[in-house]
């Protein structure tokens, strides 16, 4: 990234500064860009910092989220931060940050003589397919496919996945109500029961290229993706996932 030094500004600058001295220099622009580093105030972004963490933040959403439209919104740094003005801000992402929904871009200076680093946080709205209400649903309703209509979603503004297929859907009981044009997402459908205790069910395990199959006894009620305790044919109680209508899944 190259180092653009604004002739008469710079990329943070000061809501209030301390005073300094005086300078005696030909050129007293020049002698304020020297003296900025030392005028600590409240940082506040300009266009073209605003500009680059955009672009930064957008291209490495679309990387993640490859085909899928990307919207960033870039947020305000902490007012109670007293930053020297710097002219060489670089943007960069954290270490391990997921730029999806609620996420932040780094920001450090790169001046000589003046060192700091912040966070700033951005919004990343990332739109794909997905299914919503066609009206309002209240919760306990089984839906049926009138119910939902496929439409294009924000599928980052919640932690739960947005559904997009009718069939994983239809049949499902709703834990939440949704009003017409809310995205059906997992977190709004109640789990279902796969199989009650006392039921006969099969037992699936595996690893790399291999599968074992068997038959128990399920000691509790199967909820999906829940644990659930079987008593094997040989007498031994086994752990595993409730997957499937009367199918459980052993890790190993």
């Amino acid at each position: 990234m190259s180092r653009i030094r604004p002739p008469l500004t710079a990329l943070f600058q000061s809501t209030a500064c301390d005073h300094v001295n005086t300078v005696a220099l030909v050129n007293k622009a020049f002698a304020l860009l020297l003296l900025a580093p030392v005028c600590a105030g409240a940082a506040v972004l300009d266009d073209a910092l605003t500009q680059r963490v955009n672009a930064l933040a957008s291209a490495a959403s679309q990387q993640a989220a490859p085909g899928l439209r990307v919207e960033v919104r870039v947020g305000q740094l902490d007012p109670r931060l007293k930053l020297a003005p710097c002219a060489a801000v670089q943007p960069y992402l954290p270490v391990g940050m997921k730029l999806w929904g609620n996420a932040r871009i780094g920001l450090r200076c790169a001046d000589a003589g003046v060192r700091w680093n912040v966070f700033l946080p951005i919004t990343v709205d990332v739109f794909g397919s997905g299914l919503v209400a066609t009206a309002a649903l209240p919760a306990g309703a089984v839906l049926a496919a009138g119910d939902l209509k496929p439409a294009t979603v924000n599928l980052s503004a919640s932690p739960s996945a947005a559904l997009a297929a009718t069939h994983s859907a239809v049949g499902r009981t709703l834990a939440r109500p949704l009003s017409p044009g809310d995205a059906l997402r997992d977190a709004d459908l109640r789990a279902r029961q796969w199989f009650a205790a006392g039921d006969s069910v099969r037992i699936v395990a595996g690893g790399s290229g291999w599968r074992i199959h068997g038959e128990g006894q399920a000691l509790n009620p199967g909820l999906e993706g829940q644990t659930v305790r079987v008593r094997t044919e040989s007498g031994r109680i086994v752990s595993g996932l409730a997957t499937g209508e009367r199918l459980v899944e052993v890790p190993l």
